[in-house]
Formats: C-alpha cells, sequence, structure tokens
C-alpha cells in the first residue's frame, strides 16, 4: 500500500477563503483614481429613469490587497491541465501548447475588431480558409463552418441542415435514431430540431450492428448520429455497413467527432460514408475548454449538404478572401460575426506546428496511452468489454462492489493522491463505469502514479474500505453532500 506522506494531494496551508461578500467593510476601496477637471454632473438628471439601475445593497467593498489575495487563493485551489493529470473519458483533456496562447496574442490577430472592413483582415480571412482547408483534409469531408461556438452548438448546426436538407426535398421525416452509447448531447441536438429520438442497443461487444440498424431504419428515419470511436473507447468496425443501410432508405448519417483524437492521420471519417461531422476543437486540436464561455465545434459536411451551412462562409477568389452571405438555402447565422476567433488561430498555430506526422502521432500515442493504462488495471478493476481500446478505456467498480465501495468512492479517493477524478457513470450502459482518457499528453511517469493510486485503492477497498467513504481528506473540502448542492446551492452568503 501507497505511504499516505507520499501523496501527491494538497499538504501545505490550506487558507479558508470566505466568499468575498463576507470580506471588507463600507467605504473601502481597491483603486483611486487622480483628480480631473471634468465638470460634476448629476446623472440621476441627465439620464431617463429608466436607463438608471437600482442601487445594490450589500456589493463588497474591498482593498486592493484583499481582491488580489482572494482571487489568487480561489486560482490556487483550482485543478486544471496546467498542475495535474485531467483524465476524463469521453472529453480529452489534454495539454495546450504554450505556443498557441503566443500565437493567438500577436497584435495583428489579439487585437483584430469584428467590424473591421474586409480589406484589412485579409490576413485572418486567410487563416480561418486554410483551417478549414486543413479540417476538411483531416476529416475527409468536404465544406466547413468555423461559426459554431461548441461541439455541441455544432451537432445542431448539424442536424439542422439535415432538417433543412429533407425539407428541400419535400420529406418531413421524423426520426432520429441514437446509440444507446451516444453524447449526452446527440438527443437534445435531435430534440430541439424537432426529432424523435430511437434508442438502438449495443451488442455484447460493446458495438453497434449493422442488422439492428437495418431493422430500425424507415422512410421516417431523417439521419443515424454515430459517435466513432463510440464512448466506450471502441471502433465501430462495420461503421460503412451501417451508413450504407441508412443511406439505402434516404436517411443521412450524423457523425459526433469528438473522439477524432484517436483517428487523425490514422483514418478519415468522411470516407466511412458519413455525411455530417463536428469537431471539437477544445478536445482534438488543443484548445482551452469554454466551459460555457469561448470554445468552437465546426461542423463539416459533404458537398450534397454545402448550400445549408449557416452564413456567412469563407470564400478564396484568386488571392482575396471574402465572407458571403449569399446561400439562400442556408440555415442561417449560429454566432454573432464568425465564432470565437481567438479559440480559432489557437488551433490554426497547433496544427501548423504538429503537421501531418505530428497529428497522427497524437493518434498513435493516445491509444498507446489509454491500453497501456487498460492493461495495467484490467486485474484489478472490472473490464466490461474484452476489446482493444482506441484513446480511451472503461472500466466499472464490480471487483470492489464485494467491499460495498464503489466508483464514486473511487473518484474521490484519487483526489487525495493528486489527481482529478474520471468520468464516472458514463456511459450509462456500463454499470459503475470508470471511463480513462489519458491523451497524448501524459508521460509513462505520470501514468504509472495514477495506476499505482488506482492499485492503492483497490488495496484499500479491501483492507480498509471504510477509509474510502472519508475520501476526500487531503483537499481543501471534504466530501459534499451532493444532493443538497445540487438542490440548495449556497451562491453567496444573506445580504
Amino acid at each position: 500500500m501507497q505511504n499516505k506522506d507520499t501523496m501527491e494531494g494538497r499538504t501545505g496551508l490550506n487558507f479558508q477563503t470566505p466568499l468575498i461578500f463576507e470580506q471588507g467593510s463600507q467605504g473601502r476601496s481597491g483603486f483611486s483614481l487622480p483628480e480631473d477637471d471634468l465638470v460634476e454632473t448629476n446623472v440621476k438628471t441627465s439620464l431617463d429613469s429608466n436607463s438608471l439601475r437600482a442601487p445594490i445593497e450589500g456589493m463588497p467593498e474591498l482593498s486592493e490587497a484583499e481582491i488580489v489575495r482572494h482571487y489568487t487563493r480561489l486560482a490556487q485551489q483550482n485543478m486544471s491541465v496546467d498542475a495535474n493529470f485531467y483524465p476524463l473519458g469521453s472529453c480529452t483533456m489534454k495539454y495546450n501548447p504554450k505556443i498557441n496562447e503566443d500565437v493567438a496574442s500577436l497584435p495583428g490577430l489579439s487585437g483584430v475588431h469584428p467590424y473591421q472592413s474586409e480589406g484589412s483582415t485579409q490576413g485572418c480571412l486567410q487563416m480561418m480558409f486554410e483551417l478549414e482547408r486543413y479540417l476538411a483534409e483531416v476529416s475527409g469531408m468536404d465544406e466547413v463552418s468555423l461559426q459554431p461556438a461548441a461541439g455541441a452548438q455544432g451537432e445542431l448546426a448539424g442536424m439542422l441542415m439535415v432538417r433543412a436538407y429533407m425539407d428541400k426535398k419535400g420529406e418531413k421525416r421524423h426520426k432520429v435514431l441514437l446509440p444507446d452509447s451516444a453524447h449526452g448531447t446527440n438527443p437534445a441536438s435531435s430534440a430541439l430540431c424537432g426529432y424523435e429520438v430511437v434508442e438502438l442497443k449495443s451488442n455484447s461487444e460493446g458495438l453497434l450492428d449493422p442488422q439492428t440498424v437495418a431493422e430500425n431504419m424507415s422512410e421516417d428515419v431523417a439521419a443515424l448520429m454515430l459517435t466513432n470511436p463510440n464512448t466506450l473507447g471502441l471502433f465501430e468496425e462495420q461503421v460503412k455497413e451501417i451508413c450504407r443501410a441508412i443511406h439505402e432508405k434516404g436517411g443521412l448519417v450524423y457523425c459526433d467527432g469528438a473522439n477524432l483524437n484517436a483517428l487523425m492521420g490514422i483514418a478519415k471519417i468522411g470516407d466511412m460514408g458519413v455525411d455530417v461531422l463536428h469537431i471539437n476543437l477544445h478536445k482534438t486540436f488543443s484548445t482551452p475548454h469554454g466551459g460555457g464561455g469561448p470554445g468552437a465545434g465546426p461542423v463539416l459536411v459533404k458537398k450534397e449538404l454545402a448550400p445549408f451551412l449557416p452564413v456567412p462562409v469563407i470564400r478564396k477568389e484568386g488571392e482575396r478572401y471574402s465572407l458571403n452571405s449569399n446561400l439562400p438555402q442556408s440555415i442561417g447565422k449560429l454566432k454573432s460575426f464568425y465564432g470565437n476567433f481567438g479559440i480559432l488561430v489557437r488551433a490554426y498555430a497547433y496544427i501548423r506546428s504538429m503537421g501531418p506526422k505530428g497529428l497522427k502521432d497524437v493518434s498513435e500515442n493516445a491509444i498507446l496511452n489509454a491500453n497501456y493504462i487498460r492493461s495495467k488495471l484490467q486485474e484489478t478493476y472490472h473490464v466490461p468489454y474484452k476489446r482493444t481500446s482506441l484513446h480511451e478505456a472503461v472500466f466499472s467498480d464490480k471487483h470492489q462492489e464485494e467491499y460495498h465501495v464503489s466508483t464514486l468512492d473511487i473518484a474521490k479517493a484519487l483526489i487525495d493522491y493528486g489527481f482529478h477524478p474520471p468520468t464516472i457513470y458514463f456511459p450509462l450502459i456500463v454499470k459503475g463505469a470508470l471511463m480513462i482518457e489519458p491523451t497524448e499528453t501524459e508521460t509513462k511517469e505520470t501514468m504509472d502514479r495514477f495506476i499505482g493510486a488506482m492499485k492503492d485503492i483497490a488495496e484499500r477497498a479491501k483492507s480498509e474500505p471504510e477509509s474510502l467513504k472519508e475520501s476526500p481528506t487531503r483537499s481543501l473540502r471534504r466530501r459534499l453532500d451532493e444532493t443538497m448542492a445540487a438542490r440548495k446551492p449556497k451562491l453567496c452568503c444573506d445580504v
């Protein structure tokens, strides 16, 4: 058993940082401005009463030092890919090279304004045009829109184009087929577009059977939404037969490209029969995760669906680039201006710095790392599907159940060892799932420490299972009442 003194979890001072509303005092200020010679004006008499905000009672008033220390301490409590191993399965949390940040901060890129004329933004338009071509080449698709601001919005754009395509043909199809291993956003995107979701069961090997697809395919079905590799980390080996079954009855195939980190440079999704695809730049192409803020989820299509792309689209005529909104059949605009430009710059820098060989190396190393972890833990944790993994490996808590230790207990215990927990209880078709994706950026030494922690937790499940129920013990906060936190969150103090 690992010596607890050698665990990587927090061992230094744990500052009990109060809420910012609980700090400061009335009249305290965090800034000082020099005197000016402007004429003082009473805002209340200068503006319409409807334009004035009512006074906010209880707003915190702090000095500069208090503010800096408060947010610095909060930042020190964060887990991040810069400080920790993030083994989140199905979410590819890999390290973002700092050169990408440097490129995105160049004045000509960081200072560009969306209202600038096309003549003054030719370099930016060229960069986006080239990024589209790179993504099309990697994926085997024909046309690209960089506009969607996240993978989920890329999904929505793709399914809106499926609906527009069917409407153009005069076909009022109302169903979408979805494997039971699908990402959770897939049924939401389908429902938002007005489709009824039909779930397809995976077979005993964790794959989608072409026969199951054919039996459920009808002229009421607009599309199949497929993830390949799927959320079990397995490659859908019969993907061409699956796509053929959909196409034979006039349907389309949408692929969730969230797991492209296992394929780029090795296989092209467009060659498998897929009609629509979205890519998460914050996963595969190493840009920051948006966290509900700036992200990018480009949507890619085969040429038959190009007329329905979101507007504007980037066009090149000779040596000049332009934004063209003249697409009469377009699904419209999804994002103000043209998406989150700074994220696109980072992805472009990543692709250019890696090159074709580098991108293939990424996939091969991601697969190697996942299978290394799988091979080292398969005797300790239950593996539900006895197949070679691609970029991620799925385990379960079946071996620990007899000691009354659950997946949640294992995840919480990992925090004490200095690791962010993996994805748990997903995919839903695996009871007590532990979904681990190491990505290509992690070293063997880091993975060995993680594997050691997982094995140590399994030993503790046998010898001292009650100790795992108390985890984490070395973090700033102990195990929380998650039900109460969800139903009655404390967002600020009473003021």
